[in-house]
């Protein structure tokens, strides 16, 4: 039996269905961004990307202890490609799951998922509560305050970035453009 591609709005339904948070629901939205710029930015599927992006934590609400474990069996249930679902393990690598990232596609997410989660946090604390207002040289100076969004996981970052072959810097640009195109969406557009 064929795999079924999934749509954006297939996989929207699915984070809708097993994410209840607003702020998951945010983070979800966030790394789908991200993924879509760097899938653009790399001539690669930018709808394969953005929808691995979107459910890369459809799990983590329902059993977190199982983290990546029950998104696989949600999504061969719904007859996704292994390519998918591998992708949204690798994204785990080294915290819940032992699936190295390989592809690019699979690089990117590991390296961007923690950092979408800083880059809002340091949003958040500034007066306007706008990512507009964020630069790369604000996340660098929140990224060495280890108490500041202690669950942010900055050896992550730096080994997808490695992974990358690219500097930190330049993978926080990029996230933080992506995140920036959709401020309205992430609740991080500002107070007025």
């Amino acid at each position: 039996m064929q795999n079924h591609i999934p749509t954006r709005s297939e996989a929207f339904e699915l984070v809708k269905q097993y994410i209840k948070t607003e702020s998951l629901i945010n983070h979800a939205l966030a790394v789908e961004a991200v993924m879509r710029y760097y899938a653009q930015l790399h001539g690669q599927d930018v709808e394969k990307w953005g929808v691995i992006g979107l459910v890369h934590d459809l799990d983590w609400e329902v059993e977190p202890e199982r983290h990546t474990l029950k998104t696989r069996e949600i999504l061969e249930a719904a007859n996704w490609p292994e390519d998918y679902i591998r992708a949204v393990e690798s994204h785990a690598f080294g915290s819940c799951t032992e699936v190295v990232p390989l592809s690019l596609l699979e690089k990117t997410l590991y390296a961007i998922d923690e950092l979408t989660g800083l880059i809002t946090a340091t949003a958040l604390v500034r007066p306007s509560k706008s990512i507009m207002d964020v630069k790369v040289k604000s996340v660098k100076r929140t990224w060495k305050t280890k108490n500041f969004a202690a669950g942010c996981h900055r050896e992550t970052i730096e080994k997808g970035a490695e992974m990358l072959g690219l500097e930190r810097g330049e993978l926080i640009e990029g996230t933080l453009t992506a995140m920036q195109g959709i401020a309205e969406e992430l609740g991080l557009k500002g107070v007025d």
